[in-house]
């Protein structure tokens, strides 16, 4: 399935386009924020937030997709990852071990989808619009090269991750305000291993929106970390939230 340009409708960029004014964006930006925060499983609420706050972010972020041959060949050809786009059979049958293996494993145990991620509305240029999609739905690749879980604190282990590789201000808020819901306990072990540990893979790793994750399902998940200069995490999170 391509992300591509249609002409449903006077002033629609791609399918799902809804056209905003300045005034709009930040009406929504606002509404958003404050569910996100106060909710940040509303996928929803955090979809928007990032689109309504992230273009100049996204032009940065598009620029670098250009400069590099993988990831102007991801602009180039459009790629989506849902159930439709994956053979779920294949990877099944590659090696313990491979990305694509432990991909469909980190599906598994953790019960999530790649259908779930919504699809981009309110940012208007067609093609920002699919590197923000394109951020969404590699977040699980990000989860599994990170050995992160879904929990609270997994996620916001993400959020960091997320913040120093993308600058995008949906990850900056989250990364900052989201400890807030956590334990004592977890809250000390985030700030004096994991935030450090997730900053300075952050820093070291390239940017990871110009991996071609579907050409590579079969290199063996150590392999790309090392690739990446992704270290394995200085704690289990598992278990802790």
């Amino acid at each position: 399935m391509l992300f591509r340009a249609r002409s449903d409708g006077v002033g629609l960029l791609y399918p799902h386009h809804i056209p905003t004014s300045p005034l709009q964006k930040v009406l929504l930006a606002a509404g958003s924020a404050a569910m996100a925060l106060y909710n940040p499983y509303r996928h929803d609420m955090v979809a928007v937030l990032g689109e309504t706050t992230g273009h100049r972010t996204l032009k940065v972020l598009r620029d670098q997709m250009r400069r590099d041959p993988e990831g102007a060949q991801i602009l180039q050809e459009r790629p989506r990852i849902s159930t439709s786009t994956l053979d779920l059979g294949k990877l099944q049958s590659l090696p313990e071990g491979s990305l694509g293996r432990e991909y469909l494993r980190f599906l598994d145990v953790n019960r999530v989808s790649p259908d779930t991620r919504a699809p981009t509305r309110f940012v208007d240029d067609e093609e920002l619009a699919y590197v923000i999609q394109r951020y969404r739905e590699v977040h699980d690749m990000l989860h599994t090269l990170l050995g992160m879980p879904t929990n609270i604190l997994g996620e916001i282990v993400v959020k960091w991750f997320e913040a120093v590789q993308t600058g995008l201000p949906m990850c900056i808020l989250g990364a900052l305000f989201g400890p807030i819901q956590l334990s004592a306990q977890s809250l000390q072990v985030l700030i004096s291993e994991l935030i450090p540990w997730a900053i300075q893979n952050g820093r070291r790793a390239p940017c990871l929106l110009n991996l071609y994750y579907e050409r590579r399902w079969e290199q063996p998940l150590r392999a790309l970390r090392e690739e990446l200069g992704i270290t394995a995490p200085p704690i289990q999170v598992q278990g802790l939230a």
